[in-house]
């Protein structure tokens, strides 16, 4: 009766593409199916009887912990407008070259991945505040749209991203799942650090990519990127002040959360507490700060971290009614006799992530279907940090690919149809959707781009 596995997910995955909030969806339609199954004898409801210790196990989790001081950070920076500095300077370092403004959205959009890790929020503040300055200063709407939304999709890839420590959860669960089915009794396991590690040069070539293409523009293309003209003209004194005030205390802060996770000083949940209070103290030194501001700051961190942990909980239902109607054989039977081995597995799985980002949000993917693929592409020989990377750039690009891509609804949303219409947008995106998908062949072929780094530092 496995076939019913395959039913309960392609009922979820409707479910979800219809609208039904998530938590409940997979919660519900998950324990509907179970009752079902149970009457016709298919299903032991004794399979449920670990609901409880999976809750308790998920509130306990250290990993997690991290998620909300996160969030807090990443908006507590959206509040104190580092962006508007950062973009304003950076513009002006830029004053009279060819192209410039765009490699500032560039750097800025990676710096304000690095700094919060959300990428609706990051698309949204970019929207409101390069693209206006973009158009006026006469770039072509399809280049800034596509600059934008792909500069804003940075946040799943650039660490310290919320994508990577919820993907080094449920990779390190798959990952130790897949060893111990291997005989391996004392299973190795994979941390937040590991996926942060593997992600900075991949991160990095990407933002690299991103700014050589928008030069190959301005070279081959140059009325679509003309320069960018500051209403005075000339150097504005103090620049290299600016400069400095502008980009030391982000690059500080990303320095001091990062470097504290990978060099194996914090634990992710100490270093997102830390996060959390240089971000408090960055809006008072920037007379952002007031109880008004801390208020929203808080009710919104609340909010998302409660949707996030109710998601958790409603994927343990799945899981556990999946594993219990053999869909965990079903899918270690379809992948594992499939010619090519690992290869041909893992090209099948990454394009269903990449057609399911069109319809479904990272934390979705990340809990339903990748404890369901990961531990057979890891018996098959898969890395863990080599695949948690190679999921997140595949979910990157998902966000950004037209007809639905997460990213260009977040920018439709904030842009009006009078300054940039929808075939723009989506033909914009177009470009940086073929450097990511060129970048994942790249590590797909060369996989040491991303484990070197974490081989270094173990």
């Amino acid at each position: 009766m496995e076939w019913l596995a395959l039913l309960l997910f392609a009922l979820v995955l409707l479910a979800l593409m219809i609208g039904f909030p998530v938590a409940f969806t997979l919660a519900g339609v998950s324990l509907l199916f179970a009752l079902g199954a149970s009457l016709f004898g298919v299903f032991d409801m004794a399979f449920l009887n670990s609901v409880p210790s999976r809750i308790f196990s998920i509130m306990n989790n250290s990993t997690l912990l991290a998620v909300p001081l996160f969030v807090f950070m990443g908006l507590m920076l959206e509040k104190s407008k580092i962006a508007d500095q950062l973009l304003l300077t950076l513009a002006e370092v830029f004053q009279g070259v060819r192209g410039g403004l765009g490699i500032a959205v560039v750097l800025v959009g990676a710096l304000l991945a690095a700094s919060t890790g959300l990428v609706g929020a990051t698309v949204v503040m970019m929207g409101l505040l390069a693209l206006p300055t973009l158009l006026k200063q006469g770039y072509c709407p399809r280049l800034a749209s596509g600059t934008i939304c792909a500069s804003g999709t940075l946040g799943q890839i650039i660490p310290p991203s919320i994508v990577l420590i919820l993907l080094a959860d449920v990779l390190s669960n798959a990952y130790q799942q897949a060893q111990l089915q291997q005989g391996n009794f004392a299973p190795e396991t994979v941390s937040v650090g590991d996926l942060f590690a593997g992600a900075i040069l991949p991160g990095l070539v990407l933002v690299g990519l991103y700014i050589v293409y928008i030069i190959g523009v301005a070279i081959f293309q140059p009325l679509r990127v003309p320069a960018f003209k500051n209403e005075q003209t000339g150097l504005q004194a103090g620049l290299l002040i600016r400069v400095v005030q502008s980009l030391l205390p982000p690059i500080g802060l990303i320095i001091l959360v990062l470097g504290s996770i990978i060099g194996g000083i914090a634990t992710p949940t100490e270093a997102g507490a830390l996060g959390a209070l240089g971000a408090l103290l960055l809006a008072l030194a920037k007379r952002q700060f007031s109880l008004t501001t801390l208020k929203s700051v808080m009710l919104n961190s609340l909010k998302i971290t409660s949707m996030i942990f109710l998601i958790f909980i409603g994927a343990a239902f799945f899981s556990l009614v999946f594993r219990g109607l053999g869909g965990d054989d079903l899918v270690h039977d379809l992948l594992g006799d499939l010619p090519g081995g690992l290869f041909t597995a893992m090209l099948i799985v990454m394009l269903m992530l990449f057609v399911l980002g069109f319809f479904l949000d990272f934390i979705e993917i990340t809990y339903v279907v990748v404890p369901i693929v990961a531990p057979i592409l890891f018996i098959l020989g898969a890395d863990p940090i080599w695949l948690g990377i190679m999921i997140a750039i595949n979910l990157q690009t998902a966000f950004l690919t037209p007809p639905f891509g997460f990213a260009l609804f977040y920018l439709r949303g904030v842009a009006s149809q009078a300054s940039l219409k929808t075939i723009d947008m989506y033909r914009g995106v177009w470009p940086y959707i073929l450097i990511q998908l060129g970048l994942l062949g790249v590590l797909a072929i060369w996989p040491g781009l991303i484990t070197w780094l974490p081989s270094l530092l173990s």
